[in-house]
């Protein structure tokens, strides 16, 4: 069992608490595309997601690969996510 989840913040998250529950659905999402991929370690290497205003922001402490920036890519355009390609990535 993981117990050192990423950080999850938005702005205006105090007027807006619905961004932090979406970005939580997408913390759920890319850690079960990346199960189901079979990449080991992935959720050791993203230490906050954040939405500015709809733009998602991941930090992470070591460098992703293309797949592991894809699965936040794909998790932020669905349903549960912004549905839209704003993400961006911080190292």
């Amino acid at each position: 069992m993981f117990l050192d989840h990423p950080t999850i913040t938005a702005t205006n998250s105090f007027t807006e608490p619905d961004r932090i529950e979406r970005l939580t659905r997408v913390y759920g999402y890319v850690v079960a595309l990346a199960d189901l991929a079979g990449v080991e370690g992935f959720i050791e290497k993203f230490t906050q997601i954040h939405d500015h205003k709809g733009t998602l922001i991941v930090f992470w402490s070591d460098l992703p690969n293309d797949i592991e920036k894809q699965f936040f890519a794909q998790a932020w355009a669905s349903k549960i996510g912004d549905g839209s390609s704003n993400v961006e990535h911080e190292i």
